[in-house]
């Protein structure tokens, strides 16, 4: 609300008596982490919702709501937000939003403020936004966290990527239908009952956790065959949100793939060694540096408890510890290029490549300059260091059509089964001893086939959509013309008929 005095921008604040009757409305970024953030909260006395619904309506609610320029993941939160605001679900005078800010140069720290204006502007100024951020940003409107909710946050993160990573193992090998879902309700319901408010939560807790999730997954039957392990990356929002990303992690297991995604402390521990690479660069900061530096080894070592706690309980795949991941990408970019997501991006990369998984789709909200510099930028020179690596760029965008992007991802998909065929092929020959493995004549067909067919859709697609702007253009002009016409025999006619009077 604007404040005509000073001509300032004034908003509502959330405040604590404001508490008991208020529901606040979470977006929905990460499934996994924000359900056991959410109960976490709860635990504390809020009454908090995270937000699940999907349609074309929440893109619109947002198109109507900001500029048409701004990034895709602003445009869907604030288009939940509206949208949940206008279903009747809520009283909008007992209503509050929560939203993230990273404090980094991406204008998702800028996200609050383009929120609030657009309440404004639907006339919902007085619904108070609360911001979740470790940075320091809006402090009068910042969620308040004391240090057990503090430590209960960290480990919802930890317990988050464990559960995620154990689950996109299991669930396209489950034997049983469903299992998978079971194991990961149950590994929730671990988690909740750990987190009890003012509860400080000693390690040693933790990590019996830890083999409790472990063991809950090891249950589940699953099937001894390999399948394709696709990883994705990208802007952590449409990386993360099966809204933001059309639902990518559902449909590559519906063609056939193991989904690889690195984890959220991974993001966190970039965020904080950022400050340390500032000091090594700028030589600024030098007691900040050096406390983001022992919350970074502090960091380390909690991944290594999971690493290990993996290892010793499972025959699970675990994630790479950090410090290699950061390592292995020095020879690709600079440490100092880190608005967005940064060199981490390109570092994922590079990591699942290392890790078997070489087929990459790299997610983007289009007109994300950062994305398109430290992702699609940089993929030439991922491939020439390693020629194995099959990444595809998706761009997601209100205008952009999800069976362009799915049939995309599966000509990526069509190289990943002719890669694999042939590393099983010379497998097989190695162990005859033959020098060089051949590809049948009608495997090559079959596979040139799926290609064409996949590139045919998509061309097919984009006929069609040329030739709809076609016809509305061809229509539209007919009309015009048609018009035009109409008005010149009515001008002549009329001039016709002044002469024959005038005669």
């Amino acid at each position: 609300m604007k404040n005509a005095k000073n001509h300032e921008f004034t908003y509502p604040v959330f405040k604590k008596s404001m508490k008991k009757d208020y529901t606040i409305l979470i977006p929905n970024m990460l499934p996994v982490h924000f359900k056991l953030i959410g109960k976490i909260m709860q635990n504390y006395g809020y009454n908090v919702e995270l937000l699940e619904t999907t349609g074309n309506q929440i893109a619109d609610a947002g198109l109507k709501s900001v500029h048409n320029d701004t990034c895709y993941p602003a445009l869907l939160v604030i288009g939940q937000f509206i949208d949940a605001l206008e279903s009747g679900r809520y009283d909008k005078n007992k209503t509050a939003l929560m939203i993230t800010q990273t404090g980094g140069g991406c204008r998702a720290s800028n996200y609050i403020h383009l929120l609030r204006k657009a309440l404004e502007k639907r006339g919902y100024g007085y619904i108070p936004v609360i911001s979740l951020n470790f940075s320091g940003l809006d402090k009068k409107a910042s969620f308040k966290i004391n240090i057990p909710m503090a430590f209960q946050l960290f480990y919802s993160i930890l317990f988050g990527d464990l559960i995620m990573l154990l689950y996109n193992q299991c669930k396209p090998y489950e034997i049983i239908k469903n299992d998978s879902e079971k194991a990961e309700n149950e590994a929730f319901e671990i988690c909740n009952n750990l987190f009890k408010k003012g509860k400080m939560i000693s390690y040693k807790t933790v990590k019996n956790t830890y083999k409790k999730i472990i063991d809950i997954f090891n249950k589940v039957e699953r099937r001894t065959e390999v399948k394709i392990k696709v990883g994705i990356v990208g802007e952590i929002y449409v990386k993360y949100s099966p809204l933001g990303n059309n639902d990518l992690e559902e449909f590559l297991r519906s063609v056939g793939a193991e989904v690889v995604v690195p984890g959220l402390l991974d993001f966190c521990m970039y965020c904080v060694t950022n400050s340390v690479i500032d000091r090594k660069l700028y030589g600024k900061r030098f007691i900040k540096a050096n406390t983001y530096n022992f919350v970074y080894k502090w960091l380390l070592k909690k991944q290594s408890g999971v690493i290990s706690a993996i290892k010793e309980n499972s025959g699970f795949t675990p994630p790479v510890r950090f410090d290699v991941t950061m390592d292995g990408v020095k020879d690709y970019i600079s440490h100092g290029v880190k608005m967005g997501e940064g060199w981490l991006l390109t570092a994922e990369m590079v990591e699942l490549i290392h890790a078997g998984a070489g087929n990459i789709v790299c997610t983007q909200p289009f007109g994300c300059l950062p994305n398109h510099i430290i992702g699609k930028g940089m993929i030439r020179k991922i491939k020439e260091r390693n020629p194995e690596a099959n990444i595809v760029a998706i761009d997601y965008d209100p205008g952009a059509t999800k069976i362009n992007q799915e049939n995309r991802i599966k000509l990526m998909m069509s190289v990943a089964k002719r890669n694999l065929k042939d590393y099983r092929d010379i497998e097989i020959d190695i162990g005859a001893e033959t020098k060089s493995p051949e590809i049948s004549k009608e495997s090559k067909e079959k596979d040139l086939v799926n290609i064409i067919s996949s590139s045919a859709a998509s061309v097919i697609n984009s006929i069609e959509a040329s030739a709809a702007s076609v016809k509305n253009s061809i229509e539209t002009s007919a009309v015009s013309v048609k018009t035009s016409i109409e008005d010149i025999i009515n001008k002549n006619k009329s001039q016709k008929s002044k002469t024959e009077n005038i005669s």
